[in-house]
């Protein structure tokens, strides 16, 4: 299964993911320190989201015609870049002009990874390929928090922005040296990015997958962002603690995205991302309740677990519709487009709920919404699966 291409490509996402997700415990300790309020750390989450939201189309199609080598190696250097920035903030507002800047960033590294595993995943292989690069993500970000708090704990908050600018760093160097200049091209879409688009919002099955792909990451900013400020309450709690739940919850989606991914290419992928959809909304409920670390621990590894049901089985959907219709990087580029659009919103949506409503209805109105648009995303895919749209199509030129 493995060979040059995606050996390189999951080690270097790891090393840049593990950059990434050493800041998540302390960012928004430090934003807090500046000033931020619920909402302002929801739209210092949002700016980042935003720019990379809006990007990953562009460099997903562009990356079908000119490459992929080229954008990896860029997005890898900005986002190192980033890490000397962030410690010279000095307000709320430079953090969100340097959160932009490093969406931008982050727009040439995941998706264009997906889209090289993407073209690389054989038929009925798809859901196993992608949870190769998510073992990629999820250790990385995964073991990050528990690095990051260590860091603060005993070295201050700017070492670990260092400590991240280190990392994507040797990951630009590992990309440039190691990965080929070119990859073979595959199926690629010779009519415009908007045409796709189009096309993409006319076909049921196409917009199902988007649909379910914005809804499960609505909790994202609920789940990161406002736990350390959660967890700083308690008594005797440390960076280390929170960084130990978040690395519970992103390891347990390490370990169980091959095996889930082996289910994905047998079962009933439907089936699967209403399962680990209502998983998700249960870990969401129970989470305002908690009060130990040892629960919250548990919680966490709950929903981590229903986490790892849907990465796979989404990831597997685009694949399909990358190779049969869009071209894979014009695919990876809009799927990963309504994941941006699903963190920049449930990060506006969770802060204004915080900051009117408590911490509790917050979660429970996310958990729920994710529901709802999952079950409407199942009657999408279902319903242009009976129309013929799970067939390959020729792309019209």
């Amino acid at each position: 299964m493995f060979n040059r291409i995606l050996a390189t490509v999951v080690v270097t996402v790891f090393i840049a993911m593990l950059g990434i997700g050493i800041i998540i415990p302390v960012l928004p300790l430090l934003a807090t320190k500046l000033g931020a309020s619920g909402f302002a750390l929801g739209v210092i989450t949002a700016a980042f989201s935003l720019s990379r939201g809006l990007c990953q189309p562009v460099v997903g199609d562009l990356s079908d015609r000119w490459g992929r080598k080229g954008f990896l190696v860029a997005g890898l250097f900005i986002y190192g870049l980033v890490g000397l920035l962030v410690p010279l903030a000095s307000s709320v507002s430079h953090l969100v002009v340097i959160r932009l800047f490093q969406g931008f960033g982050a727009a040439m590294i995941v998706p264009v990874a997906m889209a090289y595993a993407s073209f690389l995943a054989p038929v009925g292989q798809e859901g196993r390929y992608m949870g190769v690069i998510n073992i990629a993500v999820f250790c990385g970000i995964g073991c990050g928090p528990v690095f990051g708090g260590y860091f603060a704990d005993n070295w201050g908050m700017a070492s670990v922005f260092y400590m991240m600018a280190g990392l994507c760093f040797f990951a630009f160097l590992l990309s440039w040296v190691n990965m080929p200049s070119s990859c073979p091209a595959g199926r690629r879409s010779q009519v415009s990015l908007l045409a796709n688009i189009g096309m993409m919002l006319r076909r049921r099955r196409t917009m199902g997958i988007l649909v379910a792909r914005f809804a499960t990451v609505l909790m994202m900013v609920p789940t990161m962002a406002f736990l350390p400020v959660m967890m700083a309450g308690w008594p005797g709690a440390s960076g280390t603690q929170t960084g130990l739940v978040i690395a519970a919850r992103t390891l347990t989606n390490a370990v169980l995205q091959y095996p889930l991914g082996l289910v994905t290419d047998r079962f009933d992928k439907v089936i699967l991302l209403l399962w680990g959809s209502l998983c998700v909304c249960a870990a969401l409920m129970l989470i305002p309740a908690v009060t130990g670390l040892s629960a919250m621990l548990g919680v966490y590894l709950f929903l981590g677990f229903g986490e790892s049901v849907l990465w796979p089985v989404l990831g597997a959907y685009a694949v399909e519709e990358g190779r049969n219709h869009f071209g894979h990087g014009t695919m990876m580029g809009v799927f990963n487009l309504a994941m941006s659009a699903g963190v920049f919103t449930g990060a506006i949506l969770s802060g204004l709920s915080m900051d009117a409503l408590g911490v509790r209805l917050a979660f429970c109105a996310t958990g729920g919404a994710i529901v709802i648009l999952c079950f409407l995303a199942a009657f999408l895919i279902r319903s242009g699966e009976s129309k013929g749209e799970a067939g390959a199509n020729e792309i019209v030129d």
